[in-house]
């Protein structure tokens, strides 16, 4: 799993500023924003923040990455493997960490499994994912189409998605996901995303974990 910031808004936070003063004209430039993006945070004047944003790079598995599509205010594209077959895009795997079931939060799962069990269920897990990637490989060198051969791949398979969203966006994501209710996979993910998001939007950051993400 990585998460890599591609692309953002010049200037994002002086930004959101200016454009947060617009009945104010006369102080529209005033370079002081982090006072005003705090007031703005702290009291829900949430629209502010829908005019900056930023694009990031996560490479993870297609189960973490079926639960990050579920983000609707966000834009996508993800790796296709109607398109790209095993030249254009090897495929790798990431071995499933194996937990137990929470006694009582079905939304949780705990490290209590002995490790001699883990060890044996990985050794299952891994000689299913290399038979996959064999039957995978042989479809597409019996002529099948790719859209077709992509059916028989796991879902511990790799993909790379690009998400862009507002600054709003990220915020609503981020206080969400990274829970310890979410799945631990995603709630990595939403942490290092948290990472980049504190380096673009530095003042929002900083109001945001005094307010322990609570927005």
């Amino acid at each position: 799993m990585h998460v890599k910031l591609r692309s953002h808004t010049p200037d994002p936070e002086t930004f959101m500023a200016y454009v947060a003063r617009v009945s104010n004209p006369a102080n529209q430039s005033n370079p002081d924003h982090g006072r005003l993006l705090r007031y703005c945070i702290r009291h829900g004047h949430w629209s502010v923040f829908e005019h900056a944003a930023m694009t990031l790079e996560i490479v993870t598995t297609l189960d973490i990455a079926t639960q990050i599509l579920r983000h609707r205010s966000f834009c996508f594209q993800q790796l296709s493997r109607r398109y790209a077959g095993e030249k254009q895009a090897p495929v790798e795997w990431a071995m499933p960490q194996l937990r137990g079931p929470h006694p009582n939060d079905r939304q949780a799962s705990l490290d209590t499994l002995p490790p001699d069990v883990v060890r044996h269920w990985q050794d299952r897990i891994q000689a299913q994912l290399d038979a996959a990637h064999d039957l995978y490989r042989q479809l597409l060198a019996a002529g099948i189409a790719r859209e077709c051969a992509r059916a028989v791949l796991p879902q511990a398979t790799t993909t790379t998605l690009y998400m862009t969203g507002n600054c709003r966006s990220w915020i609503h994501y981020i206080a969400l996901r990274s829970q310890p209710g979410t799945q631990a996979e995603h709630r990595a993910v939403a942490l290092e995303a948290k990472a980049v998001f504190q380096t673009v939007f530095p003042t929002c950051g900083a109001v945001l974990d005094a307010l322990d993400w609570a927005t």
